[in-house]
């Protein structure tokens, strides 16, 4: 039956002298007419489907959205924080922090880290960051408390430890 309804339409088509131009861009009323007085021909059925139309709505692509996506994209969120961020190292985030070293000075232990821009900074204990603060720094890591927010909005603390890694044949 639909083999015979694609068909009708092409056959149609065809009689009607429409050629690929025609079906990009849209004609007079003649072939609004032709439309027309058809549905009035068939069946109520019918006459209630909408009209094939010569290109599909980009409305539909666009109003779909992926379902294995998670609907607090939390990239774009990490993307619009990221772009407002203070200088320094109010505008650290420790999640996206690199450890480097550990020095032991004469007046505490001193942190260095670098971010994702390669930007290497010093931190001591008790430093505010963007989304935390310093707690303790030992030896083989550091270690952060962490402040933000889950996907619902609800405040969210947890503790945040960073580790060196000795190499082979480094000695601590």
């Amino acid at each position: 039956m639909r083999r015979l309804k694609i068909l009708l339409i092409a056959s149609v088509l065809t009689l009607a002298g429409f050629s690929v131009q025609a079906q990009t861009a849209p004609s007079t009323a003649k072939p609004a007419a032709k439309s027309a007085t058809k549905a009035a021909k068939s069946p109520a059925k019918k006459a209630t489907a909408p009209a094939p139309s010569a290109e599909p709505a980009p409305e539909a692509k666009v109003a779909r959205r992926d379902p294995f996506e998670s609907l607090t994209s939390r990239q774009d969120a990490a993307a619009k924080v990221a772009a407002n961020l203070p200088p320094g190292k109010a505008g650290l985030q420790v999640a996206s922090l690199r450890l480097d070293g550990i020095v032991k000075a004469p007046n505490g232990m001193i942190a260095v880290v670098t971010n994702p821009q390669q930007r290497t900074y010093f931190l001591r204990e008790g430093d505010q960051l963007y989304d935390g603060r310093v707690e303790k720094i030992a030896l083989d890591g550091v270690s952060f408390h962490e402040m933000g927010k889950d996907a619902f909005g609800k405040p969210v603390e947890r503790q945040v430890n960073k580790r060196i890694y000795s190499s082979a044949g480094e000695q601590q």
